[in-house]
């Protein structure tokens, strides 16, 4: 059964999604955090999704979670390889003139729609900033080298999760 499978059968808890482009080289970072976070043994109620360029379609999963935590490169105008860490209440609160998803429907976008739902989940982003979104499937060095730190703070976030129950 495909993670997205599992996701659908049974609404996690928490709900990491990897999102972005993985074509498109640093675009797909999400996707690339997802996939090491699916080889790990991570806590009950925890379901990590490559959610790709999924946009409108990732909506049902997202509506699912209680606690949602996203991975995606972000344009901050930072040097490549910045890593961001924000609640979505913060993107709204600055607007997001300065942090934005490099997708043309971003995972802003859909969880500003999830939230017209009425039901209120905790979401948080963390992303970093591209260097390289030209075609190819393997992430900068400077993305690549934040691998192990992304990991990190999702464990963290995941941590703070199992806490909070």
């Amino acid at each position: 059964m495909e993670a997205t499978d599992r996701a659908k059968s049974v609404p996690p808890k928490t709900l990491v999604l990897g999102v972005g482009n993985l074509l498109l080289s640093d675009e797909g970072v999400g996707v690339h955090v997802a996939r090491e976070l699916m080889e790990m043994k991570l806590p009950p109620g925890v379901s990590v999704v490559e959610g790709g360029t999924g946009g409108l379609s990732l909506l049902p999963l997202i509506q699912g979670a209680e606690r949602l935590i996203v991975i995606d490169a972000v344009k901050g105008e930072e040097a490549p390889g910045t890593v961001y860490r924000f609640d979505m209440d913060e993107i709204r609160d600055r607007g997001c003139g300065l942090i934005t998803s490099v997708h043309s429907l971003g995972i802003r976008e859909v969880l500003d729609l999830s939230a017209l739902t009425g039901k209120e989940r905790h979401a948080t982003v963390i992303g970093i900033e591209p260097k390289s979104m030209e075609i190819g499937i393997e992430l900068s060095d400077e993305v690549k080298a934040k691998m192990p730190l992304i990991l990190h703070m999702v464990l963290q976030e995941l941590q703070l999760a199992a806490n909070h129950r």
